[in-house]
C-alpha cells in the first residue's frame, strides 16, 4: 500500500482488483492508455484537493482485497473499489463491504453494460453507495467527489 501525507478528513482506501495492474497495455481499446500508476496519481490528487489522504492497493487475489476492506474499518473513512472481474463473481467481497459499513463507491472504467452478458451483474452494487460505470479513469475522480459529498 502507498500513502500520501494525511490531511484532516481521513483516508480513502482505493482498491483495484485483478488485472488492473495491466492498465495501459491491457486491451487499450476498452480500458484506454492510462496506467494504474496514472490512476493512483489522479485519484490521490483529487482526494488531496478534497482534504483526504489515500491508501492504494491493487491485488489479483480476492483474499488480499477482503483483508484490506476489513482493515479499512478502523483506518479509512471511505472506499473506492474497482474489483475487476470479482465484481461479477465474489459474494465474499460483497459481504466484506457490507460488514465494514463504510461509504463505498464501485468504479468500472468501461461500460460493463455494453460488454459481455456476464459483466452486467454486480454483486457489489447493492452494498455500495454509488456506482460509476463507463467514465474511463475519470470515474475515480467522480468517486472521490461522491465520497466528498457523502462525508461532508
Amino acid at each position: 500500500m502507498t500513502s500520501s501525507t494525511a490531511p484532516d478528513r481521513g483516508t480513502l482506501l482505493i482498491l483495484n482488483g485483478p488485472n488492473l495492474n495491466m492498465l495501459g497495455t491491457r486491451e487499450p481499446g476498452i480500458y484506454g492508455s492510462a496506467t494504474l500508476s496514472d490512476v493512483e496519481v489522479l485519484t490521490t490528487a483529487a482526494a488531496k484537493a478534497a482534504g483526504f489522504s489515500v491508501s492504494c492497493l491493487q491485488s489479483n487475489h480476492e483474499g488480499v482485497l477482503i483483508d484490506a476492506i476489513h482493515a479499512a474499518r478502523g483506518t479509512a473513512v471511505g472506499i473506492i473499489i474497482n474489483a475487476g472481474a470479482y465484481t461479477h463473481t465474489s459474494v465474499a467481497l460483497r459481504d466484506a463491504i457490507a460488514a465494514v459499513e463504510l461509504p463505498t463507491v464501485e468504479v468500472h472504467i468501461s461500460n460493463v453494460h455494453k460488454r459481455e452478458e456476464f459483466r452486467h451483474h454486480s454483486y457489489l452494487s447493492a452494498v455500495c453507495s454509488v456506482v460509476i460505470v463507463g467514465a474511463g479513469v475519470h470515474g475515480y475522480e467522480l468517486a472521490v467527489s461522491a465520497l466528498d459529498k457523502a462525508l461532508a
